[in-house]
């Protein structure tokens, strides 16, 4: 069997009926909030030897990976989409994902399963969001490229030179060994810092973001 072949884990079949819809179990009400709290990123959540996905989390990531896009159970009346990738692949997964621009959020199992059983048979183990993984902040060994540094860049517009909008102010650092620098540069030299950078990630503010000007070298 492959082994980026989702399993069906247990604790997704729908629970008892409510009114009109079936309520959640309580393993995919923790599920709900915790994406809630990252909608904006994949969220890789830990179940045993899986990391699962969900919902359209479970069908953005089956395309992006490749892997099999599956169902378990209801949510509201319709089924529930899921894949999962195994642990000890883990890494060669999110490298991919990454690549492709999105960001992950990893949630693991922070408690024992058999402390969840002493609260009752229907209590679930506690989960959390131990880290959220982008191109700019890899710090494994197994994801990044050892012949080059990989920046997380920030960019604003100098304070002293809004009225003109001609200069900018740059921070960059590489997570994985703490290298920092920060300089300012006109427009021009903009372009060319992000070049000579090569930056895994930019963090700039919407409005930079939507300035037509900049959108050559912010988007590429």
């Amino acid at each position: 069997m492959d082994a980026a072949r989702p399993i069906i884990p247990s604790g997704f079949e729908s629970g008892s009926p409510g009114e009109g819809a079936p309520r959640a179990t309580p393993v995919m009400e923790q599920y709900i909030e915790i994406k809630a709290a990252n909608p904006d990123c994949l969220l890789f959540y830990r179940m045993g030897d899986f990391y699962e996905l969900f919902f359209e989390d479970a069908e953005v990531a089956a395309r992006a990976l490749g892997i099999v896009l599956t169902k378990r159970g209801k949510h509201l009346g319709r089924d529930i989409p899921m894949c999962g990738v195994p642990i000890h692949r883990a890494d060669e997964y999110l490298n991919r994902l990454i690549a492709l621009g999105h960001r992950v959020a990893v949630c693991e199992q922070i408690e024992d399963p058999a402390e969840a059983k002493k609260r009752g048979g229907k209590s679930v183990v506690r989960r959390d969001v131990i880290r959220v993984v982008t191109p700019g902040t890899l710090t494994e060994d197994t994801l990044l490229d050892a012949r080059r540094n990989n920046y997380l860049l920030a960019i604003a517009r100098a304070r002293a030179s809004i009225a003109e909008d001609s200069r900018f102010a740059l921070a960059w650092i590489d997570i994985s060994t703490g290298e920092f620098r920060i300089a300012e540069r006109d427009r021009g030299g903009l372009a060319a810092e992000i070049a000579r950078l090569e930056p895994g990630e930019i963090i700039v503010s919407d409005a930079l973001y939507g300035d037509a000007a900049l959108a050559p070298y912010l988007r590429s």
